[in-house]
Order: structure tokens, then C-alpha cells, then sequence
């Protein structure tokens, strides 16, 4: 039983030890992200600052790349309670020695991301190499969903865009003849400093990235469609019709039964008069009558009839003014370079899809972040990024040769370029996990769908044992960073705008992440940056 109560005097000079250094035991992780940092390189965030000007010291870029380090490893991502942190956490206080930036200082340095984070990433896996890590002797590649600093409800449709845009027009417009009318023509009364984009920039950017991509998706389709129409008429058909092929696809089948028919009817006539006789059997239909002829006429009808018919619900949707049934969602106004991704479970968000390579070891190899929503595009991309990685951390004295042994990766890089690709060896899934075991355990000789040759070799090689071993791998290899990053550092949504600086922010926040793997790991030591630094 305690005899009394320990005094609670606040009038005592000094609360907290006056050196800042047993503020915290010696083994606390903070330590280690200050000397970590000091080990790295950051003249590409010097460079970025200005000095020797009028006006109050700035504060060191060194200092500031610690602070967003902590914070992002404790899943503190808003600029307001970094700076609230930074007078009431310890840890915080350590870190900017008694100094308090603000958070329009901390918003605006973290904006530099953009251009500094690839750097930073770089550096930080070639410090994990020299503490031993990045086993690559298989690595997995996966990608996720990471929401935007956008609402999903700001998106609109080219045609509200346009109208958004017309609205904001008018808008301007009145304001300039009020202020015209009051200051003077040409005349504000105040200066404009020029600040981030205004919401007419953003909805101008919006329209002009759904054009782009309308012209290049149109120059796609025609591009396909012209290939198969060559295709088609020199005997080699391509697969189901592309978009606006399908009229002329079937005119040349059309042609070509109606030809062969033909050079029958010419053979057979050619045999009767050169007194064949008996030989020469049953005069073959008109070509019109043929079967095969009629057949291919038919299609022809269909096309024409559905060519028409889409013709005309544009036209009536146009003049209705209705909205088409399957109109895409268009762009955000908000951040235009977001887009609406699918997520696990249904439904969608405002966002973007990072792709990511990661060890063995539980490192990332390589990241990119894009607004594509598909994954399949991005294979040879990050496969390249990644190998490069590899043999930088192997020239760093990290562990193996620098060479990528396997690459796992899901269903959604599924393709026969990427099956064919050089590269190093890979499995890729022709399906969903538990469908591919239940392939392998199959009587053989069972009945598979048809595959073009490369799938069909993989779905083979992953209905083995060993392939079933191997690809069991992959979600523990390619899903538990994506795991750790949003629930254990809470970074479920960007806090910037725009692909270059959401981009940069995604990358820091890998970065982060691999220096706080190798923390947790135990590679990350106060010996083992003594060693370093000596």
C-alpha cells in the first residue's frame, strides 16, 4: 500500500530534462530515423530552397524530410496535426529540436515530393542493401487502390463539363464587368499572387484529358480495326470484330464465299467441257443459293442493320439531350488525373492504382502510381523498374547476384505479351487461386476451356506441385505491404492533387515504409548505423 502521494508541483523549473537527448530512452525508433536520414543524401531537397534572402531563417530540409519520415511512419498524413504534434509529442519535439513549423510550411514542403521522392526511394533501398536486405530470388507483383484527395461526387460527365465550364465563363465574365465598373477598366484593386489552380483550370484541364483520351482511344479502335481488315483480306482473320470493323469484315467474307463458290461453278464448267463426264458430278448452286454464300450475306445484313441502328440512338440521344445508357463517368473536377477504380468487395472509389514490386525480404522493389484501373498494361513497365532496382542493391553489397529469379503476379497481368515477354521467369495466374488448385487436383485429362498457346502452357505449369507451391507465395510476397501501408500506417488516401505530386507522395510513403521494414526487421540498428557510418 503506498504511504501517500507523489508531489505534483508544475512551478518547478524544468519538467522534462534540459537535454533533449534523455528525453527519450536510447532505444527508442526515432534514434534511428534521425541517423538514417543523416546517412542519406538530401541535396535534391536543398537544392530546392532558397537562402541568403531578406526574411526570417527557413527551417533545414534535413530536419523536415525526419519529421514527414516519423510522421508517415506513425500514419500521420495531415499537415494540421503534424504541426500540433510538433509542440505536444516528444517524439516530434526531439525531432525539430524545439522548433514548430507550420502546416502551410510542412503542406508546401511535402509538395516537393513531386521531384524529390523518386531520389529518396532510391536512396533508402540502397541503405537497405547495406544492411542486407532485398532478397529477390522471387518477387511478387500486385497492385492496390489508393483514394484521392477528391470526392467520387465531383465527377462529371464532357457534357457537364462543358456546362460547368460555360457556367464558370458567365460567371468570370460578370465579375470582370462589376470590377471593371467599380475600379476602372483593366483594374482589380488588389493583387492576384497567382496561387494553386482555380477551379476553371481545373475544369479546363478536365475537358481537354477526355478529349485526348477520346482521340486516342478512337485512333486505337480504327488502328485495330484497319489491322483487322488486312488481316481479313489476306485469309488470316483476327478474332471478333473491332469497333466500326464489323461492316466491312463481313463484306469481305461475303466476298471471298461468293468468289469461292464461284471459281467452283468456273471448275466444274471448265471439266464438263473438256468432256470429264460422269466425273465432273451435280452442278454446283448459284452462288447466290449457297449456303455458306447466304450465311455470310446474312452477317453482312446484321451488321449493316446494327451500323444503322447505332447511328440512329446516337442521333436520338442527341437531339433528346438524354444521357447515354453506358456513358462513362468522364472527370473529376476536384483532381482530373483521379479516376473511379473498382474495389475488393464492389463498388468504387476516387483514386488511383499503384503498382508495386516487392521481395521476399518484404521490401519494395519498385512502385508506380497511375490512374489506369486495369493492371495488365503495367507488367514490362515495373518488371524493368524492378530488375534495375535489383542490380543497383546489388552493386550496393546487397545479398544475391542482383538477379530476379520468379515473378508472381494475379490474373490481371494475364496476357500473351506478357507471358512472351523477355524477362526473368514468371507466374502469372490464368484464374482465381482456389480454381487453380482445384485444376491441379483434377483427374488428368479433364476438359479445359481453350487458351491461346502461352496461357495454355502456364494454366499447365501451375496445375503442377511445384508451380502450386510457388504461386501459393504470392500473396504473402505482394499483398502484405499493401496491408501493413493502410491499416498499420493508416495511409488510405492522398493528401495532394494531380499524378506528379500524388505520384510523389505514394513513392515517399514506399520509401517510409521500406525504412520502417527495416527497423522492424531488426536490420536497422544503432550498431548497424555506427558500422555504416564508420
Amino acid at each position: 500500500m503506498a504511504k501517500g502521494y507523489r508531489p505534483v508541483d508544475r512551478d518547478q523549473q524544468f519538467l522534462l530534462p534540459p537535454d533533449m537527448r534523455h528525453w527519450l530512452p536510447a532505444g527508442h525508433p526515432v534514434w534511428l530515423v534521425i541517423e538514417a536520414v543523416r546517412l542519406l543524401d538530401t541535396r535534391v531537397f536543398h537544392a530546392r530552397r532558397r537562402t541568403g534572402g531578406a526574411g526570417t531563417a527557413g527551417y533545414d530540409p534535413d530536419m523536415m524530410v525526419t519529421l514527414l519520415v516519423w510522421a508517415y511512419a506513425n500514419g500521420i498524413t495531415s499537415s494540421r496535426r503534424i504541426e500540433r504534434l510538433c509542440s505536444q509529442d516528444v517524439a516530434f519535439r526531439v525531432i525539430c529540436a524545439g522548433h514548430v513549423p507550420d502546416h502551410v510550411t510542412v503542406a508546401r514542403f511535402r509538395q516537393q515530393f513531386a521531384g524529390t521522392a523518386a531520389d529518396l526511394f532510391a536512396q533508402v533501398l540502397v541503405l537497405c542493401a547495406r544492411l542486407g536486405m532485398g532478397q529477390v530470388g522471387t518477387v511478387a507483383l500486385d497492385g492496390t487502390k489508393i483514394g484521392a484527395d477528391a470526392s467520387k461526387d465531383a465527377n462529371r460527365t464532357e457534357e457537364g463539363l462543358r456546362k460547368l465550364a460555360a457556367d464558370l465563363a458567365s460567371r468570370h465574365a460578370e465579375a470582370d464587368e462589376a470590377e471593371d465598373a467599380l475600379f476602372g477598366k483593366g483594374q482589380r484593386g488588389d493583387d492576384d499572387p497567382g496561387g494553386p489552380r482555380t477551379r476553371a483550370e481545373r475544369v479546363a484541364a478536365a475537358l481537354e484529358s477526355l478529349r485526348e483520351e477520346r482521340e486516342a482511344r478512337e485512333a486505337a479502335e480504327r488502328a485495330v480495326a484497319g489491322d483487322q481488315v488486312e488481316a481479313a483480306r489476306a485469309g488470316e482473320p483476327r478474332g471478333r470484330p473491332a469497333r466500326g470493323a464489323g461492316v466491312e469484315l463481313a463484306r469481305i467474307a461475303l466476298e471471298r464465299e461468293t468468289a469461292a463458290q464461284q471459281a467452283r461453278i468456273t471448275e466444274w464448267e471448265r471439266r464438263a467441257a473438256a468432256g470429264a463426264g460422269s466425273r465432273t458430278g451435280r452442278r454446283p448452286v448459284a452462288a447466290p443459293e449457297f449456303t455458306r454464300v447466304r450465311r455470310a450475306a446474312a452477317r453482312l445484313a446484321r451488321a449493316l442493320a446494327a451500323e444503322a441502328g447505332a447511328a440512329a440512338r446516337a442521333g436520338r440521344a442527341a437531339g433528346s439531350g438524354k444521357k447515354k445508357k453506358k456513358e462513362p463517368a468522364g472527370r473529376n473536377v476536384t483532381d482530373p488525373d483521379s479516376r473511379l477504380v473498382p474495389v475488393r468487395g464492389g463498388g468504387f472509389i476516387q483514386g488511383y492504382n499503384p503498382q508495386n514490386v516487392t521481395t521476399e525480404d518484404g521490401l519494395v522493389l519498385a512502385t508506380r502510381l497511375v490512374n489506369t484501373p486495369n493492371d495488365v498494361t503495367w507488367y514490362p513497365v515495373m518488371i524493368t523498374a524492378a530488375a534495375r532496382a535489383a542490380a543497383m542493391m546489388a552493386a550496393a553489397g546487397g545479398p544475391g547476384t542482383g538477379t530476379i529469379g520468379l515473378v508472381l503476379a494475379d490474373a490481371g497481368y494475364l496476357s500473351e505479351a506478357n507471358l512472351t515477354s523477355p524477362g526473368p521467369d514468371r507466374l502469372i495466374a490464368v484464374g482465381k487461386h482456389r480454381d487453380l488448385e482445384k485444376a491441379a487436383r483434377a483427374p488428368a485429362g479433364d476438359a479445359g476451356q481453350e487458351r491461346p498457346p502461352a496461357a495454355a502452357a502456364m494454366a499447365a505449369r501451375l496445375a503442377t506441385e511445384d508451380g502450386i507451391a510457388a504461386y501459393r507465395r504470392r500473396s504473402h510476397i505482394g499483398e502484405t505491404f499493401h496491408g501493413d501501408l493502410k491499416h498499420n500506417q493508416r495511409i488510405r488516401r492522398l493528401s495532394v492533387r494531380g499524378l506528379p505530386r500524388a505520384s510523389g507522395e505514394w513513392t515517399f510513403a514506399a520509401a517510409v515504409r521500406n525504412l520502417r521494414k527495416a527497423i522492424t526487421s531488426g536490420h536497422l540498428t544503432a550498431a548497424s548505423l555506427a558500422g555504416l557510418a564508420g
